[in-house]
């Protein structure tokens, strides 16, 4: 494989309100609010000389939005993934963390104790979004010969980020993804360095 560089995104903030309670979204198809937009638009200058004429992205309405902005800044075309969908958080999805930890304790207690592992009745586990994640990112690597643009969400790019470090699935939440970050992988011969880590862009 030649090297590459893959510029994994976060998408815009979907936060009318930045001091709101955080709460569990996973699947929830929201839409960017004005900072989420204002946020992409940033993140399309700043990619402008990257060389890549595709923007991968979920299929999740977040995520969709940010990487028509950067495409429409890149000239590129944006091209939905389902497999970079956030995990599916089940019945917790749309609850605060306040919440959750309140009326479910034990089944909060059981995930944080074997988080990689733990299904969410009606969700998903980590190991498992962890897989087709990391299963589409090889795809995209092999298929494509330029540079690679991908517009996940917070939890999906916390996995893909521990597979190419070799982190516990345990250990992910040590990896900060803020809205509108952008992380810079470089990829040759099946060996990843991560140039840039959480990087913000001033709004």
């Amino acid at each position: 494989m030649q090297k590459k560089t893959i510029y994994l995104l976060r998408h815009g903030s979907i936060l009318s309100n930045p001091q709101e309670e955080p709460r569990y979204i996973g699947r929830l198809d929201l839409p960017l609010s004005k900072l989420g937009i204002a946020q992409a638009e940033k993140l399309g200058n700043a990619l402008a000389d990257s060389g890549c004429t595709t923007v991968y992205c979920s299929d999740l309405k977040r995520s969709v939005e940010t990487a028509a902005i950067i495409a429409k800044k890149i000239a590129a075309n944006s091209v939905h993934r389902q497999n970079l969908r956030e995990i599916n958080m089940g019945l917790w999805e749309g609850r605060t963390f306040r919440e959750v930890a309140l009326v479910y304790p034990d089944e909060f207690a059981a995930r944080g104790k074997d988080l990689a592992n733990y299904r969410i009745p009606g969700g998903e586990t980590f190991i498992e979004a962890q897989k087709r994640v990391v299963a589409e990112f090889s795809t995209l690597l092999l298929d494509k010969a330029e540079n690679l643009i991908l517009v996940g969400h917070a939890g999906i790019n916390r996995l893909l980020l521990c597979k190419l470090l070799d982190m516990p699935i345990a250990n992910m939440f040590r990896l900060f993804q803020d809205y509108g970050c952008i992380n810079i992988v470089v990829a040759k011969r099946e060996n990843y360095q991560i140039k840039l880590l959480n990087g913000s862009l001033p709004v």
